[in-house]
């Protein structure tokens, strides 16, 4: 490989952790993003003799990134939570259904896109890959989705975002307020999130760990919001209420009794956890959810089990046999 072949592809590869980070937050899933960010550099690669640098690097590749991104989003669905398909259900086995149809909102470890360095921007950066800010932005047009990602997340300008989106500031403008609009009525914005992992309480999520392992409902019921919510892709069944989410727990997900968890890296800027139930065989442990936990005010606020383990597991360094790390 030539010097010249060398210096590009530092150039380039420089920025492959905050593209992620925006083709997540365009995407909703990690899988995608990699697959947008690798487009994007063969694009730029192929094309960087053209580059006339009439713009920055960055602001290049953010737009190749982009029109990968609108490419990508056209004519599907957007993704989503159980929590974006309708209200709570009652916590019976009648209500579990799998939506084989439906592109579910999917974890990212912290690790591929929040970037290193100044503390305020990893933690801005965390708050804005929550999963519940994630989802939100699925709701949006893909070109809103654009400016509001570039305008509110980038902090760039809004003649900046016009010119890489083709379009007037005037435009943009009005995009961003109606995608403002949009999040609000979801008590989300880009900086009003949950607390980040930094500040998440060690020994609380020791005792949750503990607890859970244990299946003690009088610990749990300490670490645990009375108005906490629980969902588990791919299943649209999701709960709402510290009571709903105990009826399931000891009632159809008594299975998960005797589960071991295993602390991982902080997924959407949350800690982070995979579990490993008993064997229906009885002989050992099987994956069973990738469980993400969110915290508000001391105590868990927000569960999320993401049960396709042979998809999330190796992303977030989890082995698919229990005894590999036992």
């Amino acid at each position: 490989m030539s010097v010249v072949t060398t210096d590009v592809s530092g150039q380039l590869e420089q920025h492959r952790r905050e593209l992620t980070g925006y083709c997540y937050r365009m995407l909703g899933s990690p899988f995608e993003a990699e697959d947008a960010v690798q487009e994007t550099m063969l694009r730029a690669w192929k094309a960087f003799e053209r580059f006339e640098g009439r713009s920055a690097l960055r602001s290049w590749l953010y737009r190749i990134a982009t029109n990968v991104c609108l490419d990508m989003i056209a004519g599907r669905e957007r993704r989503a939570r159980p929590m974006d398909l309708g209200p709570a259900r009652e916590p019976v086995v009648a209500s579990l259904n799998a939506l084989p149809e439906v592109t579910w909102i999917e974890p990212v470890p912290d690790g591929l896109v929040v970037p290193d360095g100044d503390p305020a921007e990893v933690t801005a950066a965390r708050e804005t890959v929550r999963l519940a800010f994630v989802a939100a932005l699925q709701h949006l047009p893909p070109r809103q989705r654009a400016a509001l990602i570039l305008c509110e997340v980038l902090r760039w300008k809004a003649s900046e975002a016009a010119e890489l989106l083709e379009t007037s500031v005037a435009s943009v403008n009005s995009a961003l307020q109606r995608a403002r609009a949009t999040l609000e009525a979801s008590d989300l914005t880009a900086t009003t999130t949950s607390p980040s992992v930094e500040r998440a309480d060690a020994e609380l999520l020791a005792r949750y760990v503990d607890a859970f392992e244990r299946y003690d409902l009088d610990a749990l019921t300490s670490l645990i919001h009375e108005d906490a919510t629980q969902s588990m892709p791919p299943y649209d069944l999701w709960l709402r209420g510290r009571d709903d989410i105990f009826t399931w727990w000891f009632g159809p997900g008594i299975g998960c009794s005797g589960s071991r968890v295993i602390p991982t890296v902080a997924a959407n800027g949350a800690p982070a956890f995979g579990q490993y139930k008993p064997s229906e065989s009885g002989d050992g442990y099987e994956p069973w959810a990738l469980q993400v936990v969110e915290i508000e005010d001391g105590r868990i606020a927000e569960l999320t089990f993401f049960l396709d383990t042979a998809r999330v597991f190796p992303l977030f360094g989890l082995p698919l046999r229990y005894e590999e790390i036992a």
